[in-house]
């Protein structure tokens, strides 16, 4: 009865029940929209990072991302690409080494890490060949050959074919000693990375670092962010049947880019205090026309408290007719929602002018949200209950009517 009372009575002042529902209704649209778009830009920001550095997984020996020394290596690398290969969702594989040196030009000498790369699998995995400015990325047969981060090339005052001198602490403790000759500038958009960064042929890297066939990483990505965890977790159980003198592990990216996390979490703060900030506000407006409808029916509650209504039965019907406008907006919201993310998903946004800035450092020209359960519910479902938590000071407010009062209110 209460239920059926309570929809008749949402009707009895239809612009304002309209207006109300239209209010919670655009409140889950812009929340289902904003989310989806924030999280379609994490997803790109994070596949930027992990094409230029990290990929999704990598298989190290233990503790090296931490450490980063270069008696800690991975000393039969191709046992793992080829345990890689039988992992789902794994789409490519390459093995990288790294080494920290002094990079001498005829004028200055700056400190880097020089990693040894496979460059037709690195094109597989990284960005780092699309992002060349200056000369060409590295081949297959070539030896003493580098790629140098533009920042770092600028700080040497170096360009291509210019002479590096470079001089580090091979595997075996012995001097790792050679000249290289700049094949090209690559500008990645990572200041910290373009900084320091330099990339040579992996056997050339073995032969002066004297890794003995050894790597420090078998870099793989999946196709997709979601397929991770499981790829991750399958590659861990299998490591054991590889041999090696030190225990192995499997990272995923986010393991690797803490900063990257820390600085998505932050965007997201400031994003939620926003969303609440939202919510709250069409909170209030529910509140307010709930109060208006209180004084308004005052005379009819004191009148059916008189003949003999509970006040739990009015506030009952109330808390109903609450559910009923919030219900009607949310469902409202999400199909509006949904259908305009999925056109913008489709569609995408251009970013006009700044396109071409961002195709060099390999970012998508196109920004499109991510529509997904938890973007299209959680904003409805926290506007559900913050409005439905709102509405209980009017609806508690009948409880403290007095029916001969009530009757006499105008």
């Amino acid at each position: 009865m209460e239920i059926l009372m309570a929809w008749r009575n949402v009707w009895r002042n239809p612009r304002r029940s309209v207006l109300t529902i239209l209010a919670i209704a655009f409140a889950c649209l812009l929340l289902i929209f904003m989310l989806s778009f924030q999280f379609g830009m994490y997803e790109v920001m994070i596949n930027a990072a992990v094409k230029v550095q990290t990929g999704h997984l990598q298989v190290i020996a233990k503790d090296y991302d931490k450490d980063m020394k270069m008696r800690w290596v991975v000393e039969d690398p191709q046992a793992v690409g080829d345990l890689m290969l039988a992992v789902p969702h794994i789409t490519a594989h390459t093995f990288r080494a790294n080494g920290f040196a002094l990079l001498s030009s005829r004028d200055r000498t700056y400190g880097g890490m020089v990693t040894g790369v496979l460059p037709a699998r690195e094109r597989e995995i990284s960005s780092t060949a699309s992002t060349i400015r200056q000369g060409a990325y590295l081949e297959p047969g070539d030896t003493n050959q580098a790629v140098v981060g533009s920042l770092l090339a600028k700080n040497l005052h170096i360009s291509v074919g210019d002479e590096l001198v470079l001089l580090g602490n091979a595997r075996d403790g012995s001097i790792a000693a050679t000249v290289l000759n700049v094949k090209g500038v690559f500008s990645s958009g990572m200041d910290e990375y373009d900084r320091s960064a330099i990339q040579i042929p992996l056997p050339y890297f073995q032969e002066v670092f004297a890794m003995r066939g050894a790597v420090h990483q078998v870099v793989a990505v999946c196709d997709s962010l979601t397929a991770v965890g499981p790829a991750q977790s399958t590659v861990t159980g299998n490591l054991p049947k590889v041999k090696s003198k030190r225990n192995l592990e499997c990272k995923s990216w986010d393991e690797l880019l803490p900063g990257l996390i820390q600085s998505i979490q932050m965007d997201l703060g400031g994003g939620i205090i926003f969303y609440l900030i939202l919510i709250v506000v069409v909170a209030f407006s529910i509140m307010n026309t709930f109060l208006m409808a209180v004084f308004e029916r005052t005379h009819e509650f004191g009148t059916l408290m008189a003949i003999g209504a509970k006040p739990a039965r009015l506030t009952k019907m109330l808390l109903y007719e609450s559910a009923f406008l919030t219900s009607c907006g949310i469902i409202l919201g999400i199909a509006a929602g949904c259908a305009l993310t999925i056109y913008v998903e489709s569609t995408g946004i251009t970013l006009g002018e700044a396109q071409g800035m961002l195709r060099q450092y390999g970012i998508p020209n196109v920004m499109r949200p991510e529509l997904s359960w938890l973007t299209a519910v959680t904003g409805p479902f926290v506007v559900f209950f913050i409005t439905m938590l709102t509405a209980l000071y009017p609806a508690f407010k009948v409880r403290k009517l007095k029916p001969v009062e009530a009757m006499h209110a105008i």
